[in-house]
């Protein structure tokens, strides 16, 4: 297995960290892989927010489910879908009937965005430092809106928290994932059958689940405020 591949399969979330500053070099080196990921166009349609200030981390650990080991990561970065910078060049390039970022927009700029997280992902996962997702920063738009100044047509879509590793977080067994016969699909869609998807989640481990995510408290909170995301996306 080559080095890139092991440092993808070796990965997993780290969310108690060393007392101990990401050096500006090791900084720098993850930006840059970021901006190198694949992005539509070339146009690059995301931002990304370097959260220093430790009042501001600290609110993202409550805003973002209690999670008080955001506000000791030692790098907060939060992933912008952002078309606005684009409208404005439209604009300053006087392009006639400009129409608000659509739907799709939000969708591709979605995607740009994450797949520059990733790419900082491994790229810190590569130099020893290790991260966490954190999907909660939907939630709480209306706070996250007016902690960042976020602009009609931007819209958070992603958080990592990075640091290194505590040696209890480097022993911690790697979680698994399930059968890749469970999620790879050749030439088309299909339904699991009634006993694959009893291999795939278990009855009782499925209640539990549902009730843990999918009709949690956050699970809805995280659907209004997408909502309104959508709204502030849409120039409304």
């Amino acid at each position: 297995m080559n080095p890139t591949l092991e440092c993808m399969m070796k990965r997993k979330s780290v969310r108690a960290f060393e007392d101990r500053p990401i050096g500006p070099e090791e900084k720098q080196a993850i930006l840059q892989a970021a901006m190198r990921a694949p992005t539509a166009g070339n146009s690059m349609l995301y931002s990304i927010l370097d959260v220093t200030d430790p009042t501001l981390k600290e609110k993202l650990s409550e805003t973002c489910d209690h999670q008080p080991f955001i506000a000791k990561a030692p790098m907060v970065w939060v992933f912008l879908a952002d078309y606005r910078r684009w409208v404005r060049k439209f604009q300053q390039a006087g392009c006639e009937n400009i129409p608000n970022p659509r739907l799709s927009d939000l969708i591709l700029a979605t995607n740009d965005a994450v797949i520059a997280a990733h790419s900082a992902c491994v790229a810190a996962e590569s130099l020893g430092i290790g991260s966490c997702y954190i999907g909660d920063i939907i939630e709480q738009w209306e706070e996250h809106q007016k902690m960042f100044q976020l602009p009609p047509f931007v819209a958070p879509v992603s958080m990592l928290v990075f640091g290194y590793p505590t040696q209890l977080q480097k022993d911690r067994r790697q979680t698994s994932r399930f059968p890749q016969k469970m999620i790879v699909m050749e030439n088309g869609y299909h339904d699991l059958t009634e006993e694959e998807l009893q291999e795939f989640y278990p009855d009782d481990k499925a209640q539990a689940f549902y009730n843990r995510k999918y009709v949690s408290d956050f699970a809805w909170e995280m659907d209004r405020s997408t909502q309104e995301i959508l709204k502030n996306w849409e120039g409304k």
